[in-house]
């Protein structure tokens, strides 16, 4: 589809912290755009909250990170507007009642509503009609849906999507805005080994035509840059181990406790930072 370059992401220490605790820490990245960035880490480890933090969506506590050139947290607001976000559980769910062709006509109404120039709304309806579907249309080609192919073709509820397909039109929603950086959550869950495989295919796709894409997920493939948001835990565990070996009064079973009272308050940053940014 016809959209802008990809936007470059960078980040360096980079974190957010919720109330209490971090919900991730001490993350870097350097891609360039276009390219496929996997987010790897175990549930719990804040990989959504590094989505919504590196589109703008969540206020980062420590580091430093740019997309597209715009400074976090600084232009927030501005990475928002270059960036679109794609199967976020809580953040950016799909109507289970509503059916293909509404959701798609919805999106697609929204972004020429807030991102069209006054001189786009004053064209005569049938060339916005037109030029909408031709966004629709751009979007689901790029997203490898095809509406006619559906039980019910467009008109099929979000509810009887397989879940390929419905990451499929997840996608396609987000690239309806044409984004710069496209952020996709659980983007491998639950999905058989075969439609695991044809997902990475489509991001890669995406990334390939410009899009940057920064893509959470049980085992990356072939990306160009993988982060790990548990890579604090990692270290917490070797300094927890360390001490067992140092200091004859710490006991296996403490350096354990310790790490699972780290993994529980990490835990806990994560889902506070993702509930103060719903509310946000």
């Amino acid at each position: 589809m016809d959209s802008p370059s990809g936007a470059a992401v960078f980040a360096e220490g980079f974190g957010v912290k919720g109330p209490r605790g971090w919900a991730f820490r001490s993350v870097d990245v350097d891609a360039a755009p276009g390219s496929l960035i996997g987010v790897e880490g175990p549930s719990g480890s804040g990989r959504t909250c590094l989505l919504l933090a590196l589109t703008g969506r969540m206020r980062p506590a420590a580091g430093r990170a740019e997309v597209g050139g715009l400074a976090l947290p600084r232009k927030m607001a501005a990475v928002r507007r270059i960036s679109a976000l794609a199967h976020v559980p809580g953040v950016s769910d799909l109507d289970p009642a509503l059916t293909v062709d509404e959701h798609l006509r919805e999106r697609a109404l929204l972004r020429s509503r807030y991102d069209g120039s006054l001189r786009d709304l004053l064209r005569p309806r049938a060339e916005r009609t037109g030029a909408l579907r031709q966004r629709i249309d751009a979007a689901l080609e790029a997203a490898g849906l095809d509406p006619s192919g559906l039980p019910k073709e467009g008109r099929t509820s979000v509810r009887d999507l397989e879940r390929l397909e419905a990451l499929r039109l997840s996608i396609a929603l987000a690239l309806i805005g044409r984004p710069m950086l496209l952020a996709v959550d659980d983007s491998d869950l639950k999905l058989s080994d075969a439609d695991r495989a044809t997902a990475w295919e489509l991001l890669r796709s995406v990334a390939d035509a410009g899009t940057t894409v920064l893509a959470v997920c049980g085992q990356a493939r072939e990306c160009t840059s993988v982060i790990r948001t548990d890579a604090q835990d990692a270290t917490d565990t070797a300094d927890a181990t360390d001490a067992v070996g140092t200091a004859d009064t710490t006991s296996a079973t403490d350096a354990t406790d310790a790490t699972d009272a780290t993994d529980a308050t990490d835990g806990e940053g994560t889902t506070d930072a993702l509930a103060e940014a719903r509310r946000a």
